[in-house]
């Protein structure tokens, strides 16, 4: 087989592995919510440490790439890198899920809000998460050279317009194998946020393609609370699978 060919087949095979990791997070998120993992009175640190019993059980999950994240109230404002002080779910709150689960080496990362109650302004948070990371998909999807930056812009500017602030310094990063590229502060071509100038459309270093996820993280400050949602952006699931 010739070497296009083989890079052809192997690029295949990488997309088809991650698309699998992010469709078991997201049974695994179906699973919590079936089983009512997320209830009012139990602590976020309970939540956490269930999910990842779950895991373990459904799937043989022994590892996560980043640390697991269970927020709820006030501490869905907390942008990644902050450790709010564990909280008791109550019971018109929201929370919201962000796990990256390694399915046989490959990486997925996942985020979902739930809404425990009927808080309108909360339903509507999380009905607009979905929407937005939609809009934000199309612009990248139609925009051939499109920088990390660039993008970052518009799910700012697409959230704004919703009537939230987003909560984050970055909107997305790379993913791939475990352990895909470094992605930290010196290395900020790796996210999509200010300053990640060059096109996300490109190989790695290795001459593979890259692959991103896409993250909203919307606030309300005033209201003292936000929502989150996450998947991957530059491969789709199929219709039937697709959350």
């Amino acid at each position: 087989m010739a070497p296009t060919a083989d890079r052809s087949a192997d690029e295949a095979e990488r997309a088809r592995q991650l698309v699998e990791a992010e469709e078991k997070a997201e049974s695994l998120f179906a699973e919590v919510a079936r089983r009512g993992i997320i209830a009012p009175g139990r602590r976020e640190a309970q939540v956490s440490d269930d999910v990842r019993d779950l895991a373990a059980d459904l799937f043989g999950v022994s590892r996560h790439w980043h640390k697991r994240i269970v927020r709820s109230g006030p501490n869905t404002l907390q942008p990644y890198r902050e450790n709010p002080p564990d909280r008791a779910l109550a019971a018109d709150d929201i929370v919201f899920l962000d796990f990256g689960p390694i399915f046989a080496e490959w990486e997925a990362d996942f985020g979902r809000t739930f809404v425990l109650g009927d808080d309108p302004r909360k339903l509507q948070l999380q009905a607009d998460l979905p929407r937005i990371f939609d809009a934000g998909r199309s612009f990248f999807e139609t925009h051939d050279e499109i920088s990390g930056a660039e993008l970052y812009q518009y799910v700012v500017g697409a959230s704004e317009e919703a009537g939230w602030r987003f909560g984050g310094v970055h909107s997305g990063h790379l993913v791939g194998e475990f352990p895909h590229e470094t992605i930290d502060g010196e290395r900020i071509d790796s996210y999509i946020a200010p300053g990640s100038t060059g096109p996300m459309r490109r190989t790695d270093r290795v001459g593979r393609v890259c692959h991103w996820i896409l993250e909203v993280h919307l606030v309300d400050p005033d209201r003292g609370y936000g929502g989150f949602y996450e998947q991957l952006l530059t491969l789709r699931r199929p219709a039937t699978a697709a959350g």
